[in-house]
């Protein structure tokens, strides 16, 4: 077996975004996800094959929505899916996707590397904001009498989206600290890519006695990857995406593409409302906060470019002001 280029090019975080494996309403099925899988997986090892050593994070939303919707289906017959559980199932789930399919492109390519999926746990603060008044919609579309009765019977927060209909929406707190965080760090270096905080981890509060709860919510993945990426001093902070860089004036005529920019320029745009908090704006907002704490290189791409985007050939790079 070969090795990897020595991991002479640092250590990378890489943010997949959810949607990098439910490709469009035609391909979402499991086998769907298994083959998107391989085909993200088949860019991160080029990556790692060219030198970097790889902590991967993922998303979850759609397939969360699956499992909720399912519950839903069946609550004549079955109890309900805890919030919680549901994040460590897709975590188990996504993660066996990637460690599989990273594992067989190794295997192809004769690369002496292994992968592992953490089951990750994140702090929150049970006095965060997010829980007085929950924004965060998840599950499927239902009618007002249906998001009523749920609301009464479950305890669920609802809103309605105008044209579509009611959702559930649950708590998205600010993440602050990451439980297996010591047993991360003791795997990076040692040949092995690490998979993990899927889905922005596990949402649990500290009790007073230092155990945990898990609680009904959701962590933006893009904040607590980027907690991540500074928490272990990562020399690359990457978050991919289903568009290859980062637009101004998005879908209008005046659009244009920003290849390389700085923190300052990036702010500047946000606070002229230039990315919305439903799409890029917790993007932006993690990319700003890694870049600013250690002055290194962030980038916004999506998937099939993500080993030209770290040679500076794609995406949007973001270096600090200095």
């Amino acid at each position: 077996m070969k090795k990897a280029q020595s991991n002479t090019c640092g250590i990378a975080v890489v943010a997949i975004g959810g949607n990098a494996l439910v490709l469009d309403d035609s391909h979402k099925t499991v086998p769907d996800q298994f083959l998107a899988a391989k085909r993200a997986m088949k860019n991160v090892a080029d990556i790692v094959e060219a030198g970097w050593n790889v902590v991967l994070t993922h998303g979850n939303g759609p397939q969360i929505g699956y499992i909720l919707r399912r519950s839903e289906l069946a609550l004549d017959e079955l109890h309900p899916v805890p919030m919680d559980y549901a994040g460590a199932d897709t975590q188990g789930a996504i993660g066996y996707m990637f460690q599989k399919a990273l594992r067989n492109e190794f295997v192809r390519r004769n690369i002496s590397q292994k992968v592992v999926t953490v089951v990750t746990q994140v702090k929150v603060s049970a006095e965060d904001n997010a829980f007085v008044k929950p924004t965060k919609p998840i599950g499927s579309y239902m009618s007002s009498t249906q998001a009523k009765n749920m609301a009464n019977k479950y305890n669920w927060s609802i809103s309605e989206e105008a044209g579509h209909g009611w959702r559930r929406v649950v708590p998205s707190p600010y993440p602050k600290d990451i439980v297996e965080l010591d047993f991360i760090q003791g795997l990076i270096g040692s040949e092995t890519v690490v998979i993990t905080c899927g889905g922005g981890g596990i949402p649990v509060v500290e009790r007073k006695d230092g155990t945990i709860r898990g609680v009904e919510a959701v962590v933006d993945k893009d904040y607590v990857s980027c907690m991540l990426a500074r928490s272990i001093d990562a020399d690359v902070f990457v978050v991919t995406t289903n568009v290859d860089r980062v637009a101004v004036n998005f879908g209008k005529i005046d659009e244009y593409w920003l290849d390389r920019t700085s923190v300052s320029e990036l702010k500047k745009h946000a606070m002229d409302n230039q990315f919305p908090e439903g799409s890029m704006g917790p993007k932006v907002h993690s990319i700003v906060r890694f870049v600013e704490g250690n002055c290194k290189r962030a980038i916004i791409t999506n998937i099939d470019n993500l080993a030209a985007s770290l040679r500076g050939e794609a995406g949007t790079s973001i270096t600090g002001d200095g």
